[in-house]
This record gives C-alpha cells, sequence and structure tokens, in this order.
C-alpha cells in the first residue's frame, strides 16, 4: 500500500528525513519508536503533504500513486488520513466538518467515542486531552480512510480513553475479519507502548537523527528500549 525510498525532508532550511525507507502491506500496522526530534511526525507529516515539509530527495508511492507533488486534499481523497499527536482547536462546529467528510453511518462511532455531547461544540475548544483525541478518531472514523496515521494516540489520555479510541481504530482497522481479508493499514507513533496492549502491530521500527535503523517484533522492540534505552539501538546504525 505504501512505498517510502530514500526519503530526505527538510523544513525551514534545516534536514530532518535523511534517506529514510519504509513499506507497509496491504492489512499491516507498523509502529515507530524513537526519541523526541528523531523525525517521527515529520515522517506522517510528509506523508500527508503539510507544511513546511519539503522533499528534497526520495519517493513517496501510495496504492501505486506517486505522491510527491500532490497538494493534502488530494492526498486525503486517496484514501490517506492523519490524526495529530495535538489536534488544534479549530473555530468550527465539529457537526459541519463532519457533514464535509462525510457523515453516513458516523452515528455509531459518535457513540462509541463518547461525543454526543460534543459535535454541536467547536472543535476541540474547551475539550480535554482524552476529548480532543476522541474528537480526532471521530474525524478519521468520517473519513474512512485506508491508511492511518496516528500520531501517539495515546499521548495526554488516560486508560479509559486509550480503550475507547482503541476499539474504534480496531475497528477502523478491520481487525474483526481474517488477516488476509483486511485492506485497512496504519503507521503508529508511540512514546509508552501502551497503545500497542490494545491493537496488534505486525512491525515496529526505531527512528533515530532522521533515520530508520533498526525494525522488530513490536514487543520485543519496546522491551529493549524500556530496559537499554535508545543507545542501544543506536548500535544498529
Amino acid at each position: 500500500m505504501l512505498e517510502i525510498k530514500n526519503l530526505r525532508v527538510e523544513a525551514n532550511g534545516k534536514e530532518i528525513l535523511k534517506g529514510v525507507n519504509l513499506e507497509i502491506g496491504e492489512g499491516e500496522v507498523h509502529a515507530i519508536f524513537g526519541p523526541n526530534g528523531s523525525g517521527k511526525s515529520t515522517l506522517l507529516a510528509a506523508i500527508m503533504g503539510l507544511p513546511p515539509y519539503e522533499i528534497k530527495e526520495g519517493e513517496i508511492i501510495f496504492k501505486g500513486k506517486l505522491l510527491n507533488d500532490l497538494p493534502v486534499w488530494k492526498r486525503a481523497k486517496l484514501g490517506i488520513g492523519l490524526a495529530f499527536q495535538n489536534p488544534p482547536e479549530v473555530s468550527l462546529k465539529m457537526e459541519k466538518l463532519l457533514e464535509k467528510i462525510g457523515k453516513n453511518g458516523l452515528q455509531e462511532y459518535v457513540e462509541k467515542l463518547n461525543m454526543k455531547d460534543y459535535i454541536k461544540r467547536e472543535i476541540n475548544k474547551g475539550f480535554s486531552g482524552g476529548e480532543r483525541k476522541r474528537a480526532e478518531i471521530l474525524q478519521i472514523a468520517a473519513q474512512k480512510p485506508d491508511l492511518l496515521l496516528l500520531d501517539e494516540p495515546e499521548s495526554g489520555v488516560d486508560m479509559e480513553n486509550i480503550y475507547i479510541i482503541s476499539k474504534v481504530i480496531n475497528e477502523l482497522l478491520e481487525k474483526d475479519k481474517k488477516i488476509k481479508e483486511r485492506k485497512k493499514s496504519a503507521i503508529i507513533i508511540t512514546h509508552t507502548g501502551y497503545v500497542l496492549d490494545f491493537i496488534e502491530a505486525k512491525l515496529a521500527h526505531v527512528m533515530i537523527d532522521g533515520r530508520i535503523i533498526c525494525s522488530g517484533p513490536p514487543h520485543e522492540v519496546l522491551k529493549n528500549i524500556k530496559e537499554n534505552g535508545y543507545e542501544e539501538c543506536k548500535k544498529c546504525r
């Protein structure tokens, strides 16, 4: 579904991604670990086409189509959805945005995410951390993308909200189907790894200094990071 080849990305004249290579198949979930400033969020932003990130070299190919020069809205139309680590406040009522995205069958997710009292409010204004993340996942549910880009979905969220959010994400990823029948994929950035207790990932990658330096089974990678820190991971370089 997604192929990234030797991706180099700059922002405001500074190189952040320094040759990232990554392949994600249809129906696969991959996790990305890494210290702050390693380029994890930049990778998701580059896939989505957000400013000020500029591709200097390499290719991003989604479902066989080169994305490099496509605007954000075209990438969204192709089936890519991004949930931000820190969702911004927007002076627009959530129900208006959901109507624009596509509201068919959405009431089910409004109830599952406990958002009934929030959809008539302006997006994220006065929302707690958990409410912001639930609102973000509701917008993703409305879009129904083929590729979900989830930037620290558990950040600033209590365990109850992680459970609620993860349950809906699993539905969007068709986890109820047999592996060979799943068509939705995801990249999940996580610092704590808590979300991986609820959402099964096929592979985990460690990103340091703008490069993916090692990959492996998610819980083994997380265990190694917890026991040895990222200094041990740097030896893979």
